[in-house]
């Protein structure tokens, strides 16, 4: 009897055990960016061109996904607007800055569809070389109830293969000494140059 109980527990333990690392972090976020890898690819590589044309950032800043801020980079200055999402206004600012009009509205669409809250152009350092990537917030309901106390989803894309250490996590450089922060966070790898944190702060 004490034999089949030990049998019963280490089955317990080992079924345990599979479904915890089921539903780690690495394996939800994983499955989440590769569940939605099309869409979220496509407003990676629609900003980048939009950017490249006029630099701004847009973002969602309410919880019904409604309103917009939209911060639009010169020269000298950056301009920040905030709109409803069906006002007129919105199409006359970005006209006045030179924004690629429908290409804009239709990111805004995307981002929307997958909650996406904010989507950014982020400056950083490569052995001393300075580089951009794309910082991609993401609010997702299928994320909340496991992560009660992180709500955002955060995706980085580089314009190359970074190096990661053997649990995953983005190193600084090539010499794999110490981790890489981004705006303080630890990101950990889904592929080569994408990379992903959960965190408290969409920004």
């Amino acid at each position: 009897m004490i034999i089949l109980n030990n049998k019963i527990l280490h089955i317990i333990i080992f079924a345990t055990g599979i479904a915890f690392n089921a539903c780690s972090p690495r394996i939800i976020s994983e499955k989440y960016y590769f569940q939605h890898k099309d869409v979220i690819d496509q407003i990676e590589e629609s900003y980048r061109t939009l950017y490249k044309h006029k630099p701004f950032t847009v973002a969602f800043s309410d919880k019904y996904f409604q309103l917009i801020t939209l911060e639009i980079k010169t020269d000298s200055l950056t301009y920040v607007y905030s709109f409803g999402l069906e006002e007129k206004r919105i199409r006359d600012s970005m006209y006045k800055y030179g924004l690629k009009v429908p290409e804009t509205l239709e990111l805004i669409r995307k981002m929307r569809s997958i909650r996406c809250t904010w989507v950014n152009n982020f400056v950083h350092y490569e052995e001393g070389n300075q580089k951009s990537l794309t910082f991609i917030s993401i609010k997702p309901t299928s994320l909340n109830s496991f992560f009660s106390s992180k709500k955002y989803y955060i995706l980085t894309y580089f314009s190359q293969p970074q190096y990661y250490d053997k649990e995953g996590r983005l190193l600084d450089d090539r010499k794999q000494r110490q981790l890489q922060k981004l705006n303080g966070e630890v990101f950990k790898r889904i592929n080569d140059s994408v990379c992903y944190t959960i965190s408290s702060n969409y920004r």
